[in-house]
């Protein structure tokens, strides 16, 4: 269904929804994963900021070219996040021992911020891990944007037809069809600070690091836990919000915390479609109002232009008839004084005789 069409329907379903239809609100309760599922363990103290993960997802994904090519390092000097045309980025910090890198994408958590704040349901988390969307069914209100606690999708604000919200897909279309066995920018991490894999056996090759290597690791998985748990995780020897990750989340879900509240206002769900189909309806009221009164004032201003173009030219002809008839009169009164003035030349030549031509006469 397009964007346009689904607009369109809203009203009508929002009519449906006022009539009896309930906001089914989260349960309350978590959502431990599908089985099997699976993630990403990045750690810390293995990277090396390379970014060969960067050109490993731009080239997986078939983005566009970065400003400045892979190569060039200076970039690791400025906090720079993803974007729409960016699925993955690496950052440097200032650690204890010297600098430390660390990789941003979508956490892909266990229950996405995005998926349940969207009510077209263009978010989901898909059983191998990774949460999925579809632009096919979004309407660009970019709650998602908003309610992701890691900051991470971004949306096509240059793209004004057809503008989707934009993120890491943890590689699942190239793994779904056979493409890939592993996201893209694992494959190209060439230290091997990115491990993918079922996320149960990821947690315990983490725990196992840390134990061989207490002095190395914070005793903590970073993502284990975190806003109910995620498909990407994190080790590190460093503060975890020092590498710029958030400590405050705790571990409950978005879907979690909102429960309550949701549950309380059924009817303001109920109505949200209503509500966007009256502001769809008032707009094309709008646009065509607008569009009606565009024509009847391009029909006025061709009628007045006419209007001023036929008095014009009247005026002009007139002008012109004034014109020729004096032209003509003043032809003829010439004509007739230049007659008039040969008449009078001839009568003269006429009249005149010399004391000779008489005497002539008479012999």
């Amino acid at each position: 269904m397009k964007r346009r069409q689904f607009l369109g329907l809203l009203g009508a379903a929002g009519i449906t929804a006022t009539l009896g239809t309930t906001a089914q609100a989260a349960a309350g309760k978590t959502f431990e994963g599908h089985p099997d599922t699976k993630g990403v363990l990045f750690d810390a103290t293995r990277c090396i900021g390379c970014r060969k993960c960067e050109a490993g997802c731009n080239k997986v994904n078939k983005l566009p070219a970065p400003a400045k090519p892979f190569e060039d390092l200076t970039v690791l000097e400025k906090d720079r996040r993803t974007d729409e045309k960016t699925y993955t980025i690496v950052n440097k910090y200032k650690g204890s021992k010297g600098p430390v890198f660390r990789k941003f994408q979508c956490n892909h958590c266990m229950e996405p911020a995005c998926a349940s704040v969207c009510f077209v349901r263009a978010f989901t988390k898909e059983p191998d891990g990774s949460v999925s969307y579809d632009a096919s069914v979004c309407v660009g209100c970019r709650y998602c944007m908003v309610a992701c606690p890691f900051n991470i999708p971004a949306y096509e604000y240059d793209d004004p037809l057809t503008p989707k919200v934009v993120k890491c897909t943890m590689c699942h279309p190239q793994i779904s069809s056979g493409e890939l066995t592993a996201p893209g920018c694992v494959s190209a991490c060439p230290k091997e600070a990115l491990t993918y894999g079922k996320r149960d056996e990821l947690i315990d090759i983490a725990r196992e690091r840390i134990r061989k290597n207490p002095e190395r690791y914070l005793k903590h998985i970073y993502g284990e836990k975190e806003m109910g748990g995620t498909s990407w995780m994190y080790i590190s020897g460093e503060p975890f919000s020092s590498i710029g990750l958030r400590e405050d989340l705790g571990t409950t879900s978005v879907p979690a915390m909102t429960s309550g509240p949701l549950s309380v206002v059924p009817m303001v769900a109920a109505l949200w479609p209503a509500f966007l189909g009256g502001v769809w309806a008032i707009n094309k009221r709008k646009e065509k109002v607008a569009e009606e009164e565009q024509k009847a004032a391009v029909k006025a201003a061709k009628a007045a232009t006419q209007a001023d173009a036929d008095a014009k030219l009247a005026k002009a002809m007139d002008g012109a008839e004034k014109d020729k008839a004096s032209a003509i009169e003043r032809e003829v009164k010439r004509a007739l004084e230049e007659a008039e003035a040969a008449r009078k030349e001839a009568e003269a030549a006429e009249n005149t005789d010399t004391p000779e031509d008489n005497d002539g006469k008479g012999a």
